[in-house]
């Protein structure tokens, strides 16, 4: 955490009593058709990391094979099967998010539309992302404004801040329902059109 913290990584903590909860901005990799566009990615760490990897997902809305476009859930093994405690933080924002967007596999989809394309036509395929990414990822990233859309005001808000600081051990990957359960309802995770209010890696 504290490497992350040093980067030049913009990092949020919307609470400073739930340190393994927080928000990191994202830019795409340069020579790529994700050039030039900004990701907000939620990031929570599991009780006993790092022995377990974290769970990361965009969420404003991403075109990619491997992450869901409407949850912004990530399919990437070295953080689902292959993680190692000698990783850390920064090697998931410098290398392994990077990594997945220049070498989607396709084979292995979360968004079926994306790994279509891009296997039926290439240049249609990088197209449409700089599309996404024109109507998605362009604007400035607010890390403090995550809250905006969500349906509970106020005090809801902050109850659901203080129940997704409780332990969350194995929200990678197969504690997902676990955070969902204690964010509130299930339509908390319905698509709001440009931010998802459920981030969080998938099971693949």
């Amino acid at each position: 955490m504290m490497k992350l913290m040093m980067s030049d990584y913009e990092v949020l903590i919307p609470d400073e009593s739930c340190m393994h909860d927080f928000y990191v901005k994202f830019n795409g990799p340069a020579e790529t058709p994700y050039e030039n566009g900004s990701w907000k990615i939620h990031v929570t760490l599991p009780a006993d990391y790092p022995f377990k990897s974290p769970s990361i997902g965009f969420k404003n809305r991403m075109f990619h094979p491997n992450v869901d476009d409407i949850s912004g859930s990530v399919c990437l093994d070295v953080i689902n099967q292959t993680w190692s405690p000698m990783f850390n933080l920064v090697n998931i924002f410098e290398q392994f998010l990077p990594q997945l967007l220049r070498y989607p596999n396709p084979t292995d989809p979360l968004n079926g539309e994306a790994a279509a394309l891009l296997m039926r036509d290439p240049d249609a395929y990088n197209m449409r992302i700089r599309d996404h990414v024109r109507q998605y990822a362009s604007a400035k990233i607010d890390l403090v404004g995550r809250d905006e859309e969500e349906p509970m005001g106020g005090k809801g808000k902050e109850r659901d801040s203080r129940a997704a600081c409780v332990d969350v051990s194995g929200t990678s990957p197969g504690g997902v329902e676990q955070l969902d359960l204690m964010e509130g309802t299930a339509e908390a995770a319905e698509d709001d059109g440009n931010e998802s209010d459920v981030s969080e890696m998938s099971d693949c």
